[in-house]
């Protein structure tokens, strides 16, 4: 079976990490077979993940929010316990998968949480598709208007990304070095006793088996939306959806001089620090995320 992104592979046959409440179900969506975690019932959440994780990054904040709401947290495209293709991994590619999916499931409008790469995402649906969510949370991640003054002093911060985005190497590093993502989620935490050794050892894992996606979708940011930004391609746009941008006071990858600057794009812009935090708010201050999602998406309810 092939789509237009090239042929399909199976899904990933690893057993599922046990995460208490989860039901998993694996819908159709632009001709590929996408896993879905889902916690909870009630009004609807998509929580997109950043890397190098999967649907279990967001296990900690389902315990905390699940209550009387339906947490839905897809693996994107080659990632996780979802179908791997050969493209499709540019960041319009993947919000066209979450927009369908959310066709797929029958939900015309949720809130949206998205972490890391799965924030990249989440921007982008908002500016597209604004009709589709009522309330935007944004974790560790700029927003499409950065200030050149705030990027050029910390681009340094990006320097793993030379060993992931090139065709071939990074394809090498991500499959056959586990250590090198493991060393990713150590470095960029606050804490790192943050992390249970089977999280460190499930994600890094889990990188191994997504690889192609993983350096897919790193080459295609260098190839397509540096470009874009240079050319400011984002600059007449403009964002509807109420939104915080919650970031870590210690992220060493986003660090908060990254996130000011967006408010004269937005209608309802907040930026927000969590003190002590490093890039990796879902494991590392669960609290902190579920009470900004619980603050955000009441407002208007």
């Amino acid at each position: 079976m092939t789509s237009r992104t090239g042929p399909m592979t199976a899904t990933v046959d690893r057993p599922l990490p046990n995460a208490r409440g989860a039901s998993h179900s694996w819908p159709e969506v632009r001709g590929i077979r996408l896993h879905v975690a889902e916690y909870g019932t009630g009004a609807p959440v998509l929580l997109l993940h950043g890397f190098p994780q999967h649907w279990f990054a967001w296990h900690r904040v389902a315990e905390l929010s699940a209550a009387g709401r339906r947490l839905i947290c897809p693996d994107l495209r080659g990632f996780g316990w979802s179908e791997q293709t050969r493209r499709g991994y540019d960041i319009d590619g993947l919000s066209d998968d979450m927009l369908a999916l959310l066709d797929v499931l029958g939900l015309h409008r949720v809130d949206l949480v998205g972490h890391d790469w799965g924030a990249q995402i989440g921007f982008r649906m908002c500016l597209r598709a604004p009709e589709r969510f009522r309330g935007y949370l944004a974790l560790n991640m700029a927003h499409p208007w950065p200030r050149q003054r705030a990027v050029l002093p910390n681009l340094w911060r990006q320097w793993y990304t030379a060993f992931v985005e090139y065709p071939v190497i990074g394809r090498a590093v991500l499959r056959h070095w586990p250590a090198f993502c493991r060393c990713l989620l150590r470095h960029q935490v606050a804490d790192r006793s943050v992390w249970q050794p089977g999280e460190l050892a499930e994600f890094s894992a889990a990188a191994q088996v997504s690889a192609h996606a993983g350096q897919a979708m790193f080459w295609q940011y260098v190839v397509r939306e540096i470009p874009a930004l240079l050319r400011g391609v984002r600059r007449g746009q403009r964002l509807t959806v109420p939104t915080v941008l919650l970031g870590g006071e210690r992220d060493n990858v986003i660090p908060p001089s990254m996130l000011a600057g967006g408010e004269g794009h937005a209608d309802d812009l907040t930026v927000r620090i969590v003190p002590g935090a490093g890039h990796f708010l879902p494991r590392e201050s669960p609290h902190a995320v579920a009470g900004a999602m619980r603050e955000l998406f009441a407002t208007g309810r």
